[in-house]
């Protein structure tokens, strides 16, 4: 398992009021290991005030891909994780890149 690095976060529901009492705007640089086909990778995301039942309302990568599933959910107190699964059918290695998360707390 890796943990996300050069991470910043932005924290205040001024875009969602009504809906979510806080939300959380992510963004970090993330290097995942090369995956095998049928592998998968759990990477961490630190992410100050986060808890249990908070949403992961959507999250991007910077590159392609390439195949490799991604889901990202609010594992614990302050941690977003993100599951990395190789369905491509090869090895697939992604770049260092860029991943941006948004997570929300509903009121």
């Amino acid at each position: 398992m890796a943990a996300a690095t050069a991470v910043v976060v932005r924290q205040g529901n001024d875009q969602f009021r009504g809906l979510f009492s806080d939300t959380w705007s992510v963004t970090c640089t993330l290097d995942a290991g090369s995956l095998v086909d049928g592998a998968g990778e759990t990477e961490t995301i630190a992410v100050p005030g986060v808890v249990l039942g908070d949403i992961v309302l959507g999250f991007s990568f910077g590159v392609d891909k390439a195949a490799v599933v991604c889901h990202a959910y609010v594992s614990a107190a302050n941690v977003v994780t993100l599951r990395l699964q190789n369905e491509s059918g090869g090895t697939v290695d992604l770049a260092s890149t860029t991943v941006k998360v948004v997570v929300g707390r509903l009121v």
